[in-house]
């Protein structure tokens, strides 16, 4: 068995004892050791020089008692004991020298004795585990040895509070995903994570996933929840960066002095500043310009940035929280975007899925928006039974592409809200609806015929794309998929213009013209399925 060691503080009024009536009154010092049921094995006694003689009684006495017990007088000095600074600090030191074998020996660390201040700081020290082991508490009773108390603070081993904290961390939980009683089991164990994280760390957070799944909606909880156990107290300041263009994105993000610029009539704080303890929102980081992405970065190491026009820094520390539809890294490879930002945003990356892959979450969803629709006209919106069923059917089907995810959903239900006689959608109504959200997946789909390059890259890429380069990368991409190496495709599509080369390299030139768009070949041999041709 692990020897037992108490460590405690002498205390200079509830300790102290002289002549025969001290064994009359309780000790708790002493009833530490008069525990018939608690054997210490050695007692390290923290005392100040002033009490030297109650020291030297209350050796005497445990040794009386509990001839077993080794007792270590340690002297310790507070030049005020009330001092949280100096009491903090000196415990501290004592217990990074201590030579503590937590493999051999129990510690139990008495906080009966000393002041408030004392108790307080062998709490903390116990509860960050610079102490490695358990607090303990002892109290006067009819017995003069009184009783004693263990107080492991791992709360996981009470069962009560445990139950506590599982109901609490379900609570969180649900409240990050809008109370929405989500089904699909990935999903729901990335919101797992994404809720120990935001309660855990300041760290920067990266957001990915297809337009419409969430992102902006998803920080902004994560915001109120911080805020609700009050781990921030700023405000959560959101902004498009694809909206930020020239000098009015750096005057927008880090502010500006009165005159930086032409049209600069007064000074301008800046969203940094703005977002000051508490969380900035960045969507669509990936539209952010390379000067931008330095002066951020830097914001985000030092929590300092120079406004525009100013000769100082200024500082703000905030939470940054990153959202995007892009490919970070293939934009890295094409020099659009710093790879010393996406290495530091990218510590804790979250994937949202689309509506698309959720199927089990469709059901809830819809039940969400008709209460959304509900709270924000004053209407209560619901289904008749044979509408319900076909609308859900053809939300499931393979028909239903949800292209822009839950923003379609949101937009389905308000538009059949807004139709429907007396807040109760029919059958007729979601007919309409279908042929509504079709025409619109169809468009899209169809729009100049680009069918392999919609596979391949996101819809916001190819909309930055002249109508020029789309169409011949799509021709690009159609003969490609006939092949099965870039030499053997470079061949066919460099068939006239290699007959003049005297150095001759089809498959370096197809893949330095497919890296300008961010396309690899492993890109294109996911395409072959959907092409469904011969390969060459």
């Amino acid at each position: 068995m692990k020897k037992k060691v108490a460590i405690g503080l002498l205390g200079s009024t509830l300790d102290k004892g002289f002549g025969n009536k001290r064994w009359e009154r309780w000790r708790p010092s002493v009833s530490v050791c008069q525990q018939p049921d608690l054997l210490i094995n050695r007692f390290e006694l923290l005392y100040q020089s002033r009490s030297e003689k109650i020291m030297q009684v209350l050796v005497d006495d445990i040794q009386q008692i509990s001839p077993q017990t080794q007792i270590i007088p340690q002297a310790m000095q507070f030049e005020n004991p009330w001092d949280f600074e100096e009491v903090y600090e000196k415990l501290y030191q004592f217990a990074i020298t201590y030579p503590f074998k937590p493999e051999e020996e129990d510690y139990l660390f008495h906080i009966t004795t000393g002041t408030h201040v004392a108790q307080i700081c062998f709490f903390l020290l116990t509860e960050s585990h610079h102490f490695p082991g358990r607090l303990l508490q002892t109290s006067p009773a009819k017995d003069i040895c009184g009783t004693y108390t263990i107080i492991d603070l791992d709360l996981s081993c009470y069962d009560r509070i445990a139950a506590r904290f599982r109901q609490e961390l379900k609570n969180d939980i649900s409240f990050l995903k809008s109370g929405i009683d989500t089904a699909n089991p990935q999903f729901n164990l990335l919101i797992e994570q994404i809720e120990k994280v935001a309660l855990k760390t300041t760290e920067p957070i990266l957001l990915t996933g297809p337009t419409g799944a969430g992102k902006s909606l998803l920080a902004n909880r994560i915001y109120q929840l911080k805020k609700q156990k009050q781990l921030l107290e700023g405000n959560f300041i959101e902004v498009n960066c694809a909206t930020l263009k020239g000098d009015q994105a750096m005057s927008s993000l880090f502010g500006h002095k009165k005159g930086a610029f032409t049209g600069a009539v007064s000074e301008r704080p800046g969203l940094l500043r703005s977002a000051h303890q508490g969380i900035l929102f960045l969507d669509e980081i990936g539209e952010l310009k390379l000067d931008e992405q330095a002066m951020l970065l830097r914001a985000i190491e030092e929590k300092r940035f120079m406004p525009l026009g100013s000769d100082s820094d200024v500082s703000s520390d905030f939470q940054l929280i990153c959202g995007t539809n892009r490919d970070l890294g293939k934009k890295v490879q094409r020099g659009e975007f710093r790879e010393d930002l996406f290495a530091r945003i990218n510590l804790w990356h979250f994937d949202l899925p689309g509506l698309k892959e959720r199927p089990q979450d469709i059901e809830p969803n819809i039940r969400y928006e008709l209460k959304k629709y509900e709270e924000k006209t004053g209407i209560h919106l619901s289904f008749n039974q044979e509408a319900w069923q076909d609308f859900l059917n053809f939300a499931l089907s393979p028909q239903a592409f949800w292209k822009a995810n839950f923003r379609d959903l949101n937009a389905a239900v308000t538009r059949m809200g807004t139709l429907a006689n007396g807040g109760r959608i029919t059958k007729t109504d979601v007919a309409e609806e279908k042929k509504r959200l079709l025409l619109s997946w169809q468009e899209k789909s169809d729009q100049h015929g680009l069918k392999l390059l919609q596979q391949i890259l996101p819809e916001d890429e190819i909309v930055q794309l002249d109508l020029f380069d789309q169409l011949t990368l799509e021709q690009i991409l159609q003969v490609c998929v006939h092949y099965s190496s870039l030499s053997k495709a470079g061949r066919k599509l460099f068939s006239i213009s290699r007959s003049r080369k005297k150095s001759i390299n089809d498959a370096d030139r197809l893949k330095k013209y497919l890296e300008k768009y961010g396309i690899t070949w492993d890109d294109i041999l996911l395409l072959k399925g959907v092409a469904g041709t011969h390969i060459f």
